[in-house]
């Protein structure tokens, strides 16, 4: 991964596999994939170790602030 991330130019000490996973999963559940779909590909065994993301990624949606910046 560091390797095609440096030759797209990008700063490959800011990046790791695990930050990979995390962006993957994020987007996922912020596009409303089902937790069990989203498990078939990050291949955690427990839903609540994907609940962290899905939280992170409804973290602004519907937030009283909209609207605001």
């Amino acid at each position: 991964m560091k390797h095609y991330a440096d030759a797209a130019g990008l700063d490959i000490d800011k990046l790791s596999g695990h930050s990979l996973r995390a962006g993957v999963i994020t987007s996922a559940a912020d596009n409303r994939a089902s937790i069990r779909r989203i498990m078939e590909v990050s291949r955690h065994r427990d839903p609540r170790s994907v609940e962290t993301y899905v939280r992170r990624a409804d973290r602004y949606s519907d937030h009283a602030g909209d609207g605001f910046l």
